[in-house]
């Protein structure tokens, strides 16, 4: 038994020529602390991150499994029984949308909720990469589910314009039935097309780099599975060299696509697209990555740009071969944050510039904290001070605490809002509330917004 832990199948990968120059060390130790984050029972498990774990070249087979143990307990077996309670175990691949949509409108789980269209893509990607592969009874449902998510966003964007959750998801799910070697259909692969060609995927105060390097991933790889005929292959392969040819003209002096949290994205498009050696951008972003390690913190930045420091896209996926290979990696566990003495000062601000608000600025106080408090923490200090009447609700996900009401005012995905973070005059944050640690002085906004 513990010989076969010990020599557990792991994946071959291609050969990675794009991975960071001489950072082997630096890069083992990032999957390190990943591996460490993974293990905390406390923290929801996310996909991403079992991702990152198979895409790395150094494993912990025992930690791997177990994780992935943890995401099918989370995901897999509530879609099972969802499906059982809808009926639609045996759907057919190629069913009618407006049918299969009637026929599953009474569903009492997964379905009845918003679309998890990329959660449940990125899960599927997992599984691909898994060794050795798992049963695939479970996994034709959920490509089944799926497919009905991806309808759904379809159908979601010819009506509103835009899909149900959002192109990134969208995105996440054509390329995660293409990994799967799974067709589909050319009405849902244009209507992708189309939000790519004029220019559809940006977002009020965020970068539309990491929509735009999903999209093409996704083109990407149905030309090179040939599931798609010829002339749409060719507008893909057209497409996906725009968003290159985008990507180089629009770098920053810093070497960023987008920002630091995007960049890893756009380099999985040079990476996919075998230019990653000969486009002098990609040298330039690996070399900024490598000076701003430090801002990758959470276990979902980590995974994030992980698979790029190895030299490898989430295309690679599909050409991993398990073989025998013993663990490797030993996890790092978390370091506390630095003990900061002191105390600081932060200006809070709420705005709401929408019509239903009776006033764009809704609350604007200085809010003392602990010198080393977080976001969150200087949220929880202000709404202790009761008499300004601040309050705040947040959402737990697998990335961490979501900021979903402030006020009263409630961030809904139907309605594509949420509540933006940024600091003054107007810079987005690209962290999350119990991560980013304001400043003393800083003027931090809490700002409704639009996706």
């Amino acid at each position: 038994m513990w010989l076969l832990l010990i020599l557990l199948q792991a994946a071959a990968l291609p050969a990675q020529l794009c991975e960071a120059p001489g950072q082997a060390a630096a890069v083992r130790a990032l999957s390190a602390r990943l591996l460490g984050l993974a293990a905390e029972p406390a923290r929801d498990p996310d996909p991403s991150v079992y991702l990152a774990l198979r895409l790395a070249s150094d494993h912990d087979p025992r930690g791997e499994e177990q994780y992935l143990a943890r995401l099918r307990d989370a995901i897999q077996h509530r879609y099972s029984r969802s499906l059982q309670a809808a009926g639609w175990p045996h759907a057919a691949p190629h069913g009618h949308p407006q049918r299969d949509a009637a026929a599953t409108e009474h569903s009492t789980s997964a379905e009845a909720e918003w679309p998890e269209t990329g959660r449940l893509a990125l899960y599927l990607l997992g599984l691909r990469a898994t060794c050795p592969p798992p049963e695939p009874g479970p996994q034709r449902s959920l490509v089944t589910w799926l497919k009905y998510y991806l309808e759904e966003d379809w159908a979601g964007s010819r009506r509103h314009g835009h899909p149900l959750t959002s192109y990134y998801q969208y995105s996440l799910g054509v390329l995660a039935l293409c990994i799967h070697h799974k067709r589909v259909r050319e009405e849902v692969i244009r209507r992708l097309l189309v939000a790519e060609q004029h220019g559809r995927f940006g977002h009020a105060g965020g970068s539309a780099a990491d929509t735009e390097a999903v999209a093409a991933l996704a083109f990407a790889c149905l030309e090179r599975e040939r599931l798609v005929g010829a002339r749409l292959a060719a507008e893909l392969r057209a497409a996906t060299r725009g968003v290159r040819r985008r990507m180089v003209e629009a770098q920053g002096q810093d070497g960023f696509f987008g920002n630091v949290y995007s960049t890893p994205w756009a380099m999985q498009v040079f990476i996919a697209t075998n230019t990653c050696q000969t486009q002098p951008a990609y040298g330039r972003a690996m070399a900024a990555l490598l000076e701003n390690l430090d801002a990758f913190t959470t276990a979902a930045t980590m995974a994030q740009v992980l698979p790029v420091l190895h030299g490898l896209s989430y295309l690679d996926i599909a050409s991993m071969r398990c073989r025998e290979e013993p663990g490797t990696l030993t996890p790092i566990g978390p370091e506390p944050p630095p003990e900061m003495p002191g105390n600081k000062v932060v200006q809070l601000v709420v705005e709401c510039p929408k019509p239903q608000c009776p006033r764009r600025r809704l609350y604007d106080q200085l809010v003392p904290a602990p010198a080393g408090a977080s976001l969150l923490d200087v949220l929880r200090v202000a709404a202790a001070q009761g008499h300004h009447n601040f309050t705040f609700d947040t959402q737990d996900t697998p990335q961490g605490p979501f900021l979903s009401r402030v006020l009263g005012l409630e961030a809904q995905q139907r309605k594509r809002s949420y509540w933006q973070l940024l600091t003054a005059p107007n810079t987005s944050l690209q962290m999350g509330v119990a991560d980013y640690r304001p400043r003393d002085g800083e003027t931090l906004i809490l700002r409704l917004s639009e996706w």
